[in-house]
């Protein structure tokens, strides 16, 4: 459906993000009105940009006289810009915004933050590409229902933040190069704050140190009650697996105190998706992979569970397992190439045999263990992912985004 929003007429298209605002909030924390129902008494909408930095009333444009006075700004190397300093209840509804410099180590070297009701620590902090909605700090045009880049150039984000006391946004260049900065942040302010809204986080990770045979956690445990929203992931593949398939690897999302094994597992990466087989690019509203490059192995995937929301009481973590795919004589020439690689399952035409479950079945070097036969086996690659979620509480008590260099490794 993404794809063809352009097909629709205006009427067509009212209707279409109406859905996609009902989806959103009415399945969240903030429900959403029918385009025709007038607000609470109290409730304005409120723009913050260059031209109204503190959304005051009849304040926008004040600028050369109302003619385009001050629409950007050059954000220096190393500085810190404050976009949005806002104290009252309200709720975020749309963030947008460009940048000069879009290559990939300018966005994953400037950052996002945000805090709500005076937080010491920030409920958001991601590298500004991979938070909005695409990692490896690659752009290319697509639609989801949580971002948007029309045209592979700018960054759209249309999921609700509700705030009762204050919302602060920064942006972080920390980039080697000055960058000339638009942005817009559209809020509604409310006479009273919500009270059962959750607090919206982000939370960005990548694989520093991975062991064979560890997942890699797109979100690590939390404590509280909220809701996870769903992730996007990038991986790019070490060339010494390059002749087999990256994406075996099972979510497993852990909740209210799972320990060994989780309530929630997938059954493969794609598959979590919604894919296939012999994944291609392609977004859709809830799941979609924008950037699929098999010939220099980059991958970048979303999946946002909005409308199948999931929820926890007391804490949540979400790992994915490293885990490809191949035939017998391409695992056997990683490993002889020095690469790792740790056969878990193979396919057969009786069924999956769980090789670490099992005894008996010929190993893999043992010629009687069959050439034509799929193999599941753990690897290592360079992953990086955004979880985003819905918290009882303002702040987290997940670590501090990595440095630079690490941000960068793998580029």
């Amino acid at each position: 459906m993404g794809r063809h929003y352009e097909d629709f007429g205006t009427i067509g298209k009212v209707l279409f993000t109406a859905v996609l605002l009902w989806l959103l909030c009415g399945s969240g924390p903030v429900r959403a009105q029918p385009l025709y129902e007038l607000p609470a008494a109290g409730t304005e909408t409120r723009w913050i940009s260059f031209e109204n930095i503190r959304g005051e009333k009849g304040a926008a444009a004040k600028e050369n006289k109302g003619a385009k006075g001050h629409s950007s700004e050059w954000i220096r190397a190393g500085e810190r810009k404050l976009l949005m300093d806002y104290s009252g209840a309200g709720v975020i509804h749309r963030i947008w915004m460009t940048v000069i410099d879009r290559s990939p180590a300018a966005l994953r070297s400037i950052r996002i933050e945000m805090y709500w009701d005076h937080a010491a620590k920030p409920a958001v902090s991601a590298p500004l590409g991979d938070f909005f909605g695409i990692s490896l700090g690659l752009r290319t045009a697509f639609q989801s229902a949580a971002f948007a880049d029309p045209e592979g150039r700018s960054f759209n984000c249309y999921i609700p933040m509700p705030f009762k006391k204050h919302a602060k946004i920064v942006f972080i260049n920390e980039s080697k190069s000055d960058q000339l900065l638009f942005y817009d942040i559209n809020f509604s302010v409310l006479k009273r704050p919500p009270q059962q809204a959750g607090y919206f986080h982000a939370y960005w990770s990548t694989n520093k140190v991975s062991a064979l045979g560890t997942d890699f956690a797109i979100l690590p445990e939390i404590k509280g009650k909220g809701r996870f929203l769903g992730t996007n992931i990038g991986i790019v593949t070490d060339k010494v697996y390059r002749s087999t398939w990256f994406g075996e690897g099972e979510v497993k999302i852990y909740l209210d105190g799972d320990q060994q094994y989780p309530t929630l597992a997938g059954t493969g990466t794609e598959d979590y998706i919604g894919s296939a087989w012999n994944l291609g690019p392609f977004s859709n509203l809830y799941q979609g992979a924008p950037i699929v490059d098999k010939a220099k192995g980059r991958f970048s995937f979303y999946r946002y569970h909005i409308p199948d929301p999931v929820f926890f009481s007391t804490s949540c973590k979400v790992t994915i397992q490293q885990m490809g795919g191949g035939g017998r004589d391409s695992i056997r020439a990683i490993i002889k190439a020095g690469g790792q690689a740790r056969p878990v399952s193979v396919m057969t035409q009786q069924g999956l045999i769980p090789l670490l479950d099992s005894t008996g079945y010929p190993d893999l070097f043992d010629d009687r263990f069959s050439k034509d036969e799929w193999v599941n086996f753990y690897r290592v690659d360079n992953y990086s992912a955004t979880a985003y979620f819905y918290l009882d509480r303002p702040g987290n008590d997940l670590p501090p985004i990595a440095g630079l260099d690490e941000r960068l490794k793998g580029l």
